[in-house]
């Protein structure tokens, strides 16, 4: 069957001398890995493609049985000019791309949580200050697409204690901009580094609960190291 779908690239590695495994975050498929042939020569157009946090708009053919889908056609339907010459930025969208990789099942489609990875994509590209609040904005949106939205009134979740979310000087504002869909970005908040440690202790032990190896990715590390 072929397919047209946009897709967000978030990991690729060698297949063969000339070969890629393009590993895709699929709007209307969720997570779906492709063979993409000649990608692995230097001087393939599809080489600049599959890289990962590049949107593109894909044409594939698609075979349920199989475990590596196969690639028609590939454009960008997003450009990134600003986020690879940024070491800050860089860090912020690969965490992003890696958080993603390792909470998404194969074939289980998220379109409106894809549309939440573009756009957060899209204001780290734009802006330039503040970019703590669009990742944490989004680690909120991924955990609540799928399926484990935060109640801030536990204390406790699956026998783990839960730090107090509202125990930094602004937590409780940016979380409650965050339940109203909104990022807190450009409205004068002041993000203390007590909030810092505040809001990212709990959006990532919420995730450590639900998604084994969440701690241990190292975009995040390399994050954690660069905004503390």
């Amino acid at each position: 069957m072929i397919t047209h779908s946009d897709a967000i690239v978030l990991k690729r590695f060698p297949y063969s001398e000339t070969s890629t495994i393009a590993r895709c975050f699929v709007r209307e498929m969720g997570k779906v890995s492709f063979i993409v042939h000649g990608a692995h020569r230097k001087k393939s157009p599809m080489a600049a493609y599959f890289q990962p946090i590049n949107c593109l708009d894909l044409v594939y053919y698609f075979k349920e049985s199989r475990n590596l889908q196969t690639i028609s056609k590939a454009s960008f339907s997003n450009n990134w000019s600003v986020i690879p010459t940024d070491l800050k930025k860089i860090s912020y969208a690969m965490a992003l791309i890696e958080l993603s990789d390792k909470c998404l099942t194969d074939h289980d489609a998220h379109p409106e949580l894809y549309d939440e990875l573009v756009a957060t994509l899209k204001r780290i590209e734009a802006e330039d200050k503040q970019l703590n609040l669009a990742y944490w904005f989004y680690q909120y949106q991924l955990l609540k697409h799928l399926g484990f939205k935060p109640d801030f009134e536990q204390a406790e979740l699956d026998f783990v204690p839960l730090p107090n979310p509202f125990s930094g000087p602004n937590s409780k504002t940016i979380f409650e901009n965050f339940e109203q869909n909104k990022t807190g970005m450009n409205m004068g908040l002041s993000v203390t580094t007590e909030d810092r440690k505040v809001i990212s202790d709990y959006l990532n032990t919420c995730l450590g609960i639900h998604f084994d190896g969440i701690r241990n990715l190292k975009s995040l590390q390399i994050l954690r190291e660069m905004v503390t």
